[in-house]
């Protein structure tokens, strides 16, 4: 079939359109000079990118120009960030250099532009190579944002248009959109784009899920109109005759943060209570917002009760992101719990637009007459929060998969507030100890630290803070940091500071190891050369120098009862025993074991193919799942699920170790899968259960438990079932017992 003919001059016409757009979104850039360089940066794209084609047909040009909007009208930066997202993939696919761009624009667009090359297949083969590539452009962070916001509106846009793609690459960068760029795009104050990209992840990723959901939404849309009307018109009118300008604004939550409520607490859509959210945004002078945010909580109180467990003042003191807002969730005439989120019009673009509006805001300065108050919280937690970044970037040590873990744990950790005793406010991720805020305050007080008093109570260093302590860090100059130390924290700077030290602990007695080594040689007349030392680790096979000069050190190895050798020319001649040779050097090198070529297909089934494989115990996979395959370092193959816990982090981290997988129709293998059972406690219930599945069903049980509590029960049952069809049709009959409300399958691995 031929491909059908491509009307050029149509094309024309939907980039020239398209490129009015951008225009028109571009409103920091009205000034003759800024729409000169943008007309600029799009004639070299355009002329860059006039023979490359996207996945769905269309030209190239639509990416960079879609990139470029979504820079210019979602997050509202300057032309330097159009110019730069016009020619984000310039240089990497065409004939364009970088010096080209500095000579044509600028350094700072060179640097921004050479940034986000580097980002460019972080996530491709070569790991290490290419997380390393992350590294250094996160080096960037702190220098110029600009290119970690670029290319999260990179992804945003690839992510718009993933339908194209096939079923197994829209599952990887599905992933890897969960696994990093919305958690980055959530700490960036990003909360538009961020729920944009858990939604579409979530669309690929769980398509049946996220159609549900968007249904119900659609459907319940009228409903929940006539609902916030109803609710919001007292308030409305108080706010009116209190002259207080306002907007109201009646929002659903994502899908996203629908489904996870619903997988967190296993509830069906219906019994996630709060749906929506009412969002009363004010017009406040940057000296009055929080007095006005606080008359707009009275008003709100004064019609309906609160819940005390669920105010949160983020005005007081923002988020580490800069996040500013009044959170109350209050009890409607009906009986539904409602959210409330109170906020002015700054905060709620900094809500929406993040850091990029925090940087806008930041450079009015006193102009406008709000610089010490969007800079209080906003400006510090920021700057704290990428300064960390810097120094856990700067340490230059870690190895690099091991560092993108370490980022990632940044970036999804949730904020406490700490006091030292003169009154300073630190946050700190939830769950951090007493020696995290010893390195938070400083290294050489987190190096020094052996303990601290908190609320003026003696505690270890393991002692977890919550929101309001007071700490009081106890040093002393003789300690150090040790390896167990690597437990007692959970911060990444902390982590990265103490191996750090370790590291520089190791240096100092290797040198000793080195010294004590070279003295020897001497003694024994042989040359203290690289030669000598690696034949030394070949026959004591040791796998490094370092490791050798270690144990040296500690006195872990007696160099005098060392034998088996003669010294020829100042060199080792080692003997061979007699009856059994020396064993050779160990391979320390692991190799993975040869998969399927790319493009093949794993079939999993009885005598297939005699490729070592096996089902992974953190998902118990069975025949109907969609799953794929996982190469592993030792060798062989594990088959997860796609929607197994652990398939994101698998599926970003190492895409190159996946092949596709499926099932072949001639397995009659049966496999255990637990099914967890909520519902009503009534005698003989048990036996209900137990009869569908063994006499109903004829299923063979591998175990059983029920536990009861206030007239409900909670059981899980472990069963042996063919495949999806098998155990779709046995969950079917166990909801039709009565007083059984849910049967759930869960991961026991």
């Amino acid at each position: 079939m031929s491909a059908p003919a491509i009307d050029l001059e149509a094309e024309k016409k939907e980039i020239l359109r398209r490129y009015r757009g951008l225009l028109r979104a571009a409103v920091h850039s009205k000034s003759r000079k800024d729409r000169k360089a943008i007309r600029k940066a799009f004639d070299i794209s355009l002329e860059a990118h006039k023979d490359m084609r996207r996945k769905s047909g269309e030209p190239y040009i639509y990416h960079p120009i879609s990139v470029a909007r979504v820079v210019a009208e979602e997050l509202g930066l300057d032309t330097t960030a159009i110019v730069c997202a016009l020619l984000h993939d310039t240089v990497e696919d065409t004939y364009l250099t970088l010096e080209d761009v500095e000579q044509l624009f600028g350094t700072r667009e060179r640097e921004i532009v050479d940034g986000l090359t580097k980002m460019s297949g972080v996530f491709d083969p070569g790991t290490s190579a290419q997380a390393e590539n992350f590294r250094k452009m996160l080096l960037t962070l702190s220098d110029d944002v600009r290119v970690i916001l670029i290319k999260l509106a990179d992804r945003l846009d690839n992510m718009r248009t993933l339908d194209h793609m096939r079923p197994d690459k829209q599952q990887k960068i599905a992933s890897e959109t969960l696994f990093m760029y919305a958690p980055l795009a959530h700490r960036l104050g990003l909360y538009g784009i961020k729920t944009e990209l858990e939604d579409l992840s979530l669309k690929y990723k769980e398509p049946e899920d996220h159609e549900l959901i968007e249904t119900k939404l659609r459907k319940g849309k009228a409903v929940r109109t006539r609902f916030i009307n109803a609710f919001t018109l007292p308030i409305r009118r108080a706010l009116d005759a209190s002259g207080i300008s306002y907007e109201i604004l009646g929002r659903p939550k994502s899908v996203f943060s629908i489904w996870s409520k619903m997988q967190k607490q296993r509830v069906a859509f219906e019994e996630v209570y709060d749906v929506f959210a009412i969002r009363i945004i004010l017009d406040s002078t940057p000296e009055n917002e929080k007095a006005d945010a606080w008359r707009t909580y009275s008003i709100v109180s004064d019609f309906y009760q609160p819940n005390p467990d669920r105010l949160r003042d983020w005005i007081s003191l923002p988020k580490a992101n800069g996040y500013e807002s009044l959170h109350t969730t209050v009890m409607s005439p009906s009986g539904k719990w409602v959210e409330v989120q109170i906020r002015s019009k700054r905060m709620d673009e900094i809500a929406e637009k993040g850091l990029a509006a925090h940087w806008r805001y930041k450079d009015a300065g006193p102009a406008n007459g709000n610089a010490d108050t969007t800079g209080r919280g906003n400006k510090d937690n920021l700057d704290n929060w990428l300064t960390q970044i810097r120094e856990m970037l700067e340490s230059g040590e870690e190895d690099a998969l091991e560092f993108i873990d370490e980022f990632k744990l940044n970036l999804h950790s949730e904020e406490i507030y700490v006091f030292t005793p003169n009154g300073d406010l630190f946050s700190l991720p939830k769950g951090a100890t007493t020696l995290d805020f010893a390195f938070r305050v400083h290294t050489q007080i987190g190096s020094r630290c052996i303990g601290a008093k908190v609320n003026h109570k003696l505690v270890p260093l393991s002692h977890p803070l919550k929101s309001g302590d007071q700490v009081e860090i106890i040093t002393s100059r003789k300690q150090k940091p040790k390896e167990d130390w690597l437990g007692y924290v959970v911060t990444a700077s902390a982590r990265s500071k103490i191996r750090h030290a370790l590291r520089e602990e190791e240096r100092s007695v290797a040198s000793d190891g080195k010294e004590k080594l070279r003295k020897w040689m001497r003694r024994k007349e042989l040359t203290f050369s690289s030669d000598n030392i690696e034949s030394l680790i070949k026959r004591l096979r040791h796998d490094s120098p370092h490791a050798l000069l270690l144990r040296i050190a500690n006195g872990e190895l007696d160099l005098d009862r060392l034998g088996g050798y003669t010294v020829v020319k100042g060199k080792f001649s080692w003997t061979r025993a007699k009856k059994t040779p020396a064993p050779e050097l160990a391979d320390h090198a692991k190799e993975i074991a040869d998969p399927p070529e790319k493009g093949d297909v794993l079939l999993i089934g009885e005598g297939l193919q005699k490729i070592d494989y096996s089902h992974a115990s953190c998902c118990n996979p069975i025949p109907g799942d969609p799953v794929f395959g996982f190469v592993m370092v030792s060798g062989g193959i594990k088959v997860h699920r796609q929607n197994c816990s652990n398939a994101t982090n698998l599926l970003s981290k190492y895409a190159y170790r996946v092949i596709k997988a499926q099932w072949s129709s001639r397995s009659a293998k049966q496999f255990e899968v637990s099914l967890n059972f909520t519902g009503i406690d009534d005698v003989g219930l048990v036996n209900a259960v137990t009869g569908v599945i063994s006499d109903a069903m004829n299923v063979n049980m591998r175990a059983i438990s029920f536990n009861s509590s206030d007239g409900t029960f909670e059981g899980l049952v472990k069963v042996l079932v063919t495949n999806t069809d098998h155990l779709k049709e046995l969950q079917a009959k166990l909801l039709d017992v009565p007083g059984v409300w849910s049967v759930e399958r869960v991961d026991e691995g």
